[in-house]
């Protein structure tokens, strides 16, 4: 009689338990969740148990969630005129900096996510942990358990704020070194906060404030893929 095949999801949930506080398998791809406690000793299991065998480590991302759902378009109460027609513009960067969110935001507002690759088993994973402190947010750092996660996790500092506890040498890699803020969160303006140019009288480069108008571009909008779209519809038609 053949063995049973288990998922991996159903793999991850009998191993880690209560540690696994959400599994989601989406288009393919399976995401663990596990608090930042956790995340340390789960990574370390997926690397070393043979069932797992993540031996690599793809990437380390920081993820703000500060206006995650949120779209720009208003299409009840807008006119039929002109190209912007409908666009509110009240999206996460679109102000000057006095004029910034100042709100509390979502409970769980900055992740750090982490994608692992098995060889032996030809499969890939991502793990996501949430910072427990939207103001300092905090996560424990994988260079002990992946030493390429070091870069990784100055990248996600840098541009996102997020501190990896027990990092080695955790400092900007990208920014300049008097650089204010980090400016992939939600509520760092796209404009950015200072301008740089060299003035020829001060033989210097010299900062001033930002003289561009905050505008929308391109709205934010949530929608589905329709490549996804199609392929289901076709697959759904096969199967019949």
């Amino acid at each position: 009689m053949p063995e049973p095949t288990y998922t991996l999801s159903e793999r991850l949930k009998a191993r880690f338990g209560d540690k696994a506080l959400a599994l989601v398998e989406a288009r393919g791809e399976t995401t663990l969740e596990v608090a930042a406690s956790d995340l340390r000793d789960v990574v370390r299991a997926l690397r070393d148990e043979p069932e797992f065998a993540f031996e690599s480590l793809i990437d380390v991302c920081g993820v703000d969630y500060l206006s995650y759902g949120d779209a720009e378009w208003d299409t009840t109460d807008v006119s039929s005129q002109g190209f912007s027609r409908g666009v509110e513009g009240e999206g996460a960067g679109r102000f000057d900096w006095q004029n910034r969110p100042r709100g509390r935001g979502p409970d769980k507002r900055f992740a750090a996510v982490v994608h692992l690759l098995s060889l032996r088993h030809n499969r890939r994973l991502r793990v996501r942990c949430f910072a427990t402190d939207n103001s300092l947010p905090v996560v424990p750092s994988l260079v002990e358990v992946y030493p390429v996660a070091n870069w990784f996790e100055r990248e996600a500092f840098d541009l996102f704020g997020i501190l990896f506890e027990g990092h080695p040498d955790l400092r900007r890699i990208l920014t300049d070194y008097g650089f204010v803020g980090h400016p992939f969160r939600k509520d760092f303006p796209l404009i950015g906060n200072v301008e740089v140019r060299y003035d020829a009288e001060k033989k210097r480069v010299v900062y001033e404030p930002v003289s561009i108008e905050p505008r929308v571009l391109v709205p934010r909008v949530m929608r589905e893929d329709s490549r996804w779209q199609q392929a289901q519809a076709e697959g759904t038609q096969v199967k019949k």
